[in-house]
C-alpha cells in the first residue's frame, strides 16, 4: 500500500521543482481528466489560469505549455537545435514509426530537407489534376443530392472525397470511394480510423508505462498489425509498378516525388525531366552524395519504409482535418447566404481572370 501510494504521485513534483505552475494532478493519471472536454479549450483555460508558461501531466509524463511569443520564437528559431525531437514513440509501429513525426536528430533533418520542396507551388500544381478529378466526382454526387431536394450527410461525401485525394496523391492508388465504398483501401482506412484504445487500457498504460508498454509490444493488436501491413504493402506494390513504367507515364504525385528524390541521389541523371532538380537537393550544409560509395548513399537515401511512413502520415494528417474543415465551411456558408454569394462572385471573378 505504501509503495502504490508513493508511486501514484512520485512523478508529479518535476514541474513544481522548476517553478512551473500546473493544475493539481490526480494519483496515477495526472491531469488526464482536465482535458476530457477537448485539448484546445482547456489549453486556453490552462494558460489563463496558470500563466504563459505552465504545465500538466498525462499519466506520469510531464508537458510544458509555452504561449509567450518571445519564448516561442526563441525555441523554434534561436535554440531550435535543442528542440528538434518529439516525444519518444513507445507504442508506435511501422509505417508511422518511419514518418517524419517519429524520425529523430540528423535523420529527421535530412528527410525534412528532402520533403519540403514537394510542397512548393510548382509541385502542388503538378498534383492539381489528380485533386480536380476527385472534385469532379464530388460535384456530380452533390448535384444528385441537390436535385433530389432531400437532406443528406455531407460529411460522408467529404470523407470519401478526402480518401480519394489522399489515396491518389500519397499512395499512388486510384480510389473511387465515392462510388465504390467496398474498395480494400477504403475499407482499411475506415477501419483504421475507427480503432480506439479501450479507455481502461489507456489508463493502465499511463499509470504503469514500465509494465504495460513492454507487454503491448509482446502482444500487439492483431487488427492494427494487419492494417499496418496492408498500407505498407500498398506502397510497395505502387513502387514496383512505378519502376515498371516509362518516366513519361508516371503520375506526378507525392509518392513519385519521393521516388524521384531517392533515385536522384542514388543514380544522378542531369537533364532528366523525371528527376528532381538541383533546387530540391538537401540544404542546411548537407554534403552531396555524388562520389560516395554505394553503402554511404544507401544510408542517406529514403528507404521504402520511410516512403511508406510519409504516405501514411499524409493520410493521418489530411483525412480528419480536411473533412472537418470542408464540413464546417459548408455549414457556415449554408447558414450565411450573403457570404456564400460573395464567395461565389469572387471565385467567378478569379476564374475569369485566370
Amino acid at each position: 500500500t505504501l509503495f502504490f501510494s508513493r508511486y501514484s504521485t512520485s512523478a508529479f513534483s518535476k514541474l513544481s521543482r522548476v517553478g512551473i505552475r500546473h493544475p493539481p494532478p490526480l494519483p496515477f493519471i495526472g491531469n488526464l481528466f482536465f482535458f476530457r472536454e477537448g485539448f484546445w479549450e482547456n489549453h486556453t483555460k490552462l494558460i489563463t489560469e496558470y500563466g504563459p508558461v505552465c504545465g500538466y501531466y498525462i499519466g506520469r509524463q510531464m508537458f510544458v505549455v509555452v504561449s509567450s511569443p518571445e519564448m516561442i520564437k526563441q525555441i523554434l528559431v534561436t535554440d531550435f537545435s535543442n528542440f528538434t525531437n518529439r516525444t519518444k514513440p513507445n507504442l508506435i509501429s511501422k509505417p508511422m514509426l518511419d514518418s517524419i513525426l517519429c524520425l529523430r536528430d540528423d535523420r529527421w533533418k535530412y528527410v525534412r530537407s528532402l520533403l519540403t520542396p514537394a510542397f512548393s507551388d510548382t509541385k502542388l500544381k503538378e498534383m492539381t489534376p489528380l485533386i480536380n478529378r476527385a472534385c469532379d466526382i464530388l460535384l456530380c454526387n452533390l448535384k444528385v443530392y441537390a436535385d433530389s431536394g432531400k437532406a443528406f450527410d455531407i460529411q460522408r461525401c467529404y470523407n470519401c472525397f478526402t480518401l480519394d485525394v489522399v489515396g491518389s496523391v500519397a499512395f499512388g492508388t486510384e480510389v473511387d470511394s465515392q462510388k465504390n465504398p467496398d474498395d480494400p483501401f477504403v475499407k482499411n482506412c475506415r477501419t483504421f480510423f475507427e480503432i480506439s484504445l479501450f479507455k481502461p487500457l489507456l489508463i493502465l498504460i499511463l499509470s504503469f508505462p514500465f509494465i504495460m508498454i513492454p507487454l503491448l509490444r509482446i502482444f500487439p493488436n492483431k487488427k492494427q498489425k494487419e492494417l499496418n501491413g496492408f498500407f505498407i504493402q500498398t506502397i510497395k506494390n505502387a513502387i514496383v509498378y512505378r519502376h515498371q513504367q516509362d518516366a513519361a507515364e508516371r503520375r506526378r504525385d507525392f509518392l513519385q516525388w519521393m521516388l524521384d528524390t531517392r533515385d536522384f541521389f542514388f543514380f544522378p541523371a542531369p537533364g532528366c525531366s523525371d528527376v528532381i532538380g538541383p533546387s530540391a537537393a538537401p540544404r542546411q550544409n548537407e554534403a552531396p552524395l555524388v562520389g560516395r560509395t554505394p553503402s554511404e548513399k544507401a544510408q542517406k537515401m529514403l528507404t521504402e519504409d520511410e516512403i511508406a511512413g510519409q504516405a501514411f502520415l499524409f493520410l493521418i494528417a489530411g483525412y480528419e482535418t480536411t473533412t472537418s474543415t470542408l464540413s464546417f465551411a459548408t455549414y457556415l456558408l449554408a447558414t450565411n447566404p450573403e457570404c456564400q454569394e460573395k464567395v461565389l462572385r469572387e471565385v467567378d471573378e478569379f476564374s475569369a481572370k485566370h
